[in-house]
């Protein structure tokens, strides 16, 4: 990224596309739909060229990336007023009932992941793409205290969840 930075040669903005391109695509999946996740994503791609300039190699260019497609993905769901204030995604949203038993374990993992509130989903989705705490702290502009509560608020929701579907597919 200090390369393309300096020269702004399209060569190395393609082996960053290539390299970051499918990962940031699937974490913005995982907190919004194909349409608003391929937007979002394309956006952030010119954010980077157009903020090429701001690039410090202060981390991973990924987690550059990441927070700036968070912070795009978060002032599209305030324009559309998605998300009233922050302090909702802190409320955890009580689960449809899983699939039923004919359906793989994948989908099922899914919708428990979809139920999530979204900065419990943001964060586990973070620490699935190899982020380190402090890295998903910078990204969601959290300190790490709160992103360890997130993530494990997720995971018990999650276990609990999936626990759920397992009782159910014994009896």
């Amino acid at each position: 990224m200090l390369s393309y930075a300096k020269t702004g040669e399209q060569v190395l903005l393609s082996k960053l596309y290539d390299a970051c391109g499918n990962d940031l695509y699937h974490f913005l999946l995982t907190l919004s739909d194909a349409t608003l996740a391929k937007d979002i994503s394309q956006l952030t791609w010119l954010k980077v060229i157009e903020k090429k300039h701001l690039y410090r190699d202060s981390g991973l260019f990924k987690a550059w990336l990441f927070t700036l497609a968070r912070n795009l993905l978060i002032d599209e769901y305030r324009r559309n007023q998605r998300l009233v204030e922050e302090v909702d995604f802190d409320t955890f949203v009580a689960p449809e009932p899983l699939l039923n038993k004919s359906q793989d374990h994948l989908q099922c993992f899914n919708q428990a992941l979809d139920n999530l509130p979204f900065v419990q989903r943001e964060a586990f989705c973070l620490q699935q793409e190899m982020f380190s705490l402090e890295d998903i702290a910078t990204i969601t502009h959290n300190n790490i205290e709160t992103i360890k509560s997130r993530l494990r608020y997720a995971k018990e929701h999650l276990r609990a969840q999936l626990q759920g579907l397992a009782e159910e597919q014994d009896v």
